[in-house]
Formats: C-alpha cells, structure tokens, sequence
C-alpha cells in the first residue's frame, strides 16, 4: 500500500482480524444444527471459528488487494 512494510503489516492484520470478526458475527445466524448432531459441541464450534477465518480472511485478501489496486491507478495519471 505504500505506507512501508511496518505499517502495511499491521493494517493488514487489523484488516484480517475485523473482517474474521465480522464473518463470526454473520455465521452466528447460520443455524448449524441443520448439519451437525451436537450444535453446542466443540467441534461445532470449532466448525464455526474455521468457516469465520476463511471467509474473513477471502474477504480481507480482497479488500486489501483492491485498496493496492485503487493505490496504483495514480500512477497511471504521473
């Protein structure tokens, strides 16, 4: 992005880490019960934590790749 690697590094993990968060919150109204038999079980859960982290983590990769993106566009302008 720009920034130097210090900081391009540590907005990249508060990127991954909200949008992990945010896939958390939206799983939570998925109802797992439907494909699992024990819905308070840890592996249900774990099931949960593993699904926030890939989706999180797909929709942060793109969103940073796209910020890189719109970034670059000035140089086609200089």
């Amino acid at each position: 992005m720009g920034l130097g690697m210090g900081a391009d590094g540590l907005i990249n993990i508060f990127i991954s880490l909200v949008f992990i968060t945010l896939s958390w919150w939206a799983l939570q109204t998925l109802r797992f019960e439907l494909f699992t038999n024990d819905y308070k079980g840890a592996q249900t859960r774990l099931l949960q934590i593993l699904a926030s982290i890939a989706l999180g983590h797909g929709v942060a990769r793109f969103f940073m790749d796209y910020l890189g993106w719109s970034l670059m566009l000035k140089q086609l302008f200089s």
